[in-house]
This record gives C-alpha cells, structure tokens and sequence, in this order.
C-alpha cells in the first residue's frame, strides 16, 4: 500500500489531475498572454533609475535557472501524470517570464546583447539543487516560493512611478504577478489536500520550509549578496515582508496555528 502523499498513490492521482485540469482550463480562458503582442514594447522608459534594472536582472538571472527547476523536480513526480504535467505547465510560463523580463532589459537599453550573453554564461557555471528532498516538501516550497514571487514582482510594481516609471515594463510585470499568483493558489490547494491526506507529515514540512525559507538560486547568482541588498532597500522584499505577506497569510488560509507550528520538544532520559 502506498503512502497518501507518495506520487504513486492512486487517490493522489486522481485529485492531482482533478486540480490540474482546472488550474488548465481556466488559464486557458482567463491568462494566457503573448510576449510578442501583449507588452507595449515601444514605452520603454531609456531614463528609468539603473536600480531598477539591477533588479530585473536578479529576476531575470533566477528565472533563467529553470533547466535545473523543472528537470530535477520531475523524476520525484513523473508518476503522476496531474502533478507531472503541471510542473511542465509551470516551467512553460516561468520560461515566458524569463524572455519577457530578458527582452526588456534589451529593448529599453538598460543591458546590451553582449551583457545579456554574459549573465546566461554565468548562471550555467553554476547549477540549482533542489532545498528538498521530497515531494511533499517541494510542494510546501513551491507554495511559499510562488507566494514571495508574486510580492516581490508586485511590490516592483508599486515602485515604478517613484522610481520613473515605465508603461511597458509595468504591464509585463502585472502579467508577471498575475501568472504568479495563479502557481501559488494550486500550490496552496495541493498542500490543503495534503493536510487531509496525512497531516502529521505536511505540517512538518509546513515548519521545516516556512520557517527556513529563502528564495531560490540568489546565492549563486553573480553580485547575489548586493541584488539582494538592492531589493530590501527598494523596499521590494526582506524578512518583514516575507513574514506579513507571505508567511502569515499561508498560515491563516491552512487554518493553522502557531502552536501547531512549534516543533514537538524531544523526551527527556
């Protein structure tokens, strides 16, 4: 007999699909978006302040490590066909930002081709391992991860006019942020299921990633130490931020308490 959270179980199964299909269907009517025709490429803003740029390429430079996200999660879930496919969904529109953000940085002249070149070089000196090492983790993870995404695109966003603005960059990262803000409500539905299927073992994973969390590959990013110093100065995102708008809010959706999250002391003798 199979585990309930093992990708091989057959209840898994079946409720993965379910929800996937749904996360499909509805993208398919609602978010789909074109990189060529959706984003008003001619408003670029050539005078918008540098930091902002620094911080699109942090963004950028993270997407761009998706062969390791997408190739090393898979054989951990290939079994199951719902938890399978979504994760090549998710790797299709994660590869949609990354060329989105990339031809940004191109079209307004904040980096040239030849800087472009460079940062692809660098992130493939280096190679992305996943921060667990199972799948129910990994599903906690993406669910936090997902979450401090769409507020770091977001909170980019509330910072543009400040900062200059840019009408094109703008409505990309609205795409962006919306996209984001989808993984992270699938991710949340699976980890839901998983508290039902078997609560003892998704709520030490709740503890481990949430209250270890950190955002994925700025450690092996070029510079990573000061994009992210960048980012807390601009107010984007820091440890307040992650904890008011990410970690409370995954906290009160799962019905969940803090107690719960306390790990259970040892025995004593």
């Amino acid at each position: 007999m199979t585990h309930p959270l093992d990708p091989k179980n057959p209840d898994l199964r079946v409720e993965f699909y379910r929800l996937y299909r749904d996360f499909f269907d509805r993208a398919e009517r609602k978010r789909r978006w074109s990189v060529a025709d959706d984003i008003p490429w001619g408003q670029t803003n050539k005078s918008l302040d540098p930091r902002v740029a620094d911080v699109v390429e942090a963004f950028c430079t993270v997407e761009m490590y998706l062969p390791d996200y997408v190739g090393k999660a898979l054989p951990l879930i290939r079994a199951n066909r719902g938890w399978a496919w979504f994760h090549a969904n998710w790797g299709y529109e994660e590869s949609k930002h990354s060329l989105a953000l990339g031809d940004w940085l191109l079209k307004s002249g904040m980096r040239t081709p030849e800087q472009m070149a460079d940062m692809e070089h660098r992130v493939f000196e280096h190679e992305w391992h996943l921060p667990e090492d199972s799948p129910a983790g990994m599903i906690v993870y993406a669910m936090a991860q997902e979450l401090a995404t769409w507020v770091n695109y977001r909170n980019l966003r509330h910072r543009l006019t400040e900062l200059g603005g840019d009408p094109c960059l703008a409505k990309l990262l609205d795409h962006i942020a919306v996209d984001e803000r989808a993984h992270h409500a699938f991710y949340l539905r699976v980890v839901q299921m998983f508290l039902k299927a078997d609560r003892a073992t998704t709520l030490e994973a709740i503890r481990r990633v949430m209250l270890g969390f950190a955002m994925p590959a700025v450690h092996l990013i070029a510079d990573g130490a000061q994009r992210a110093a960048d980012i807390r100065a601009l107010k984007i995102f820091d440890d307040d931020i992650y904890l008011t708008e990410v970690f409370r809010p995954i906290v009160d959706a799962l019905g969940l308490s803090m107690k719960e999250l306390r790990r259970p002391k040892k025995a004593v003798g």
